[in-house]
């Protein structure tokens, strides 16, 4: 896999996928997974990896909201996150010997992304000289109208 993730994948809960049977509007048959544990395991080895591997920390956000009730298909996601990790072993923090102190920060931000709480997404990342040495990436506390 070239990505962690799909581009403009929206995973949502069982419960917003109720309400959204309940309006009359077509949903796609996504069964609930028979062992949750595979997945949390999964999910939780993952989260401790995203402390070196930065570029699937936004991957591994969104697969950690649906630990209580997975589905099959934020299976297939977690995997999809492994099959990227197998192909690229090599990438992750790399502290340069370069001596330049320039600090260079980088931010982003997604309106309302999250389908279920229309919450945003944000993260930054800072980097001094080639090596980076910051990032996060977190759901807004806020509701976007």
């Amino acid at each position: 896999m070239n990505t962690p993730m799909e581009q403009n994948v929206r995973l949502t809960n069982e419960e917003y996928d109720a309400v959204v049977a309940e309006n009359g509007e077509v949903i796609q048959n996504d069964p609930l997974l028979e062992d949750a544990e595979g997945y949390q395991r999964l999910v939780g080895r993952l989260i401790y990896l995203t402390i070196t591997r930065p570029d699937i920390c936004y991957s591994v956000q969104i697969l950690s909201q649906f630990m209580h009730k997975p589905k099959e298909s934020r299976m297939e996601a977690a995997l999809r996150v492994l099959r990227y990790l197998k192909r690229e072993p090599g990438l992750g923090i790399l502290m340069s010997s370069d001596n330049t102190l320039k600090l260079q920060a980088y931010c982003d931000s997604d309106w309302a992304s999250c389908p279920m709480t229309r919450r945003s997404l944000t993260g930054y990342c800072i980097k001094l000289g080639e090596s980076l040495i910051s990032w996060k990436s977190n759901k807004k506390p806020t509701v976007s109208k």
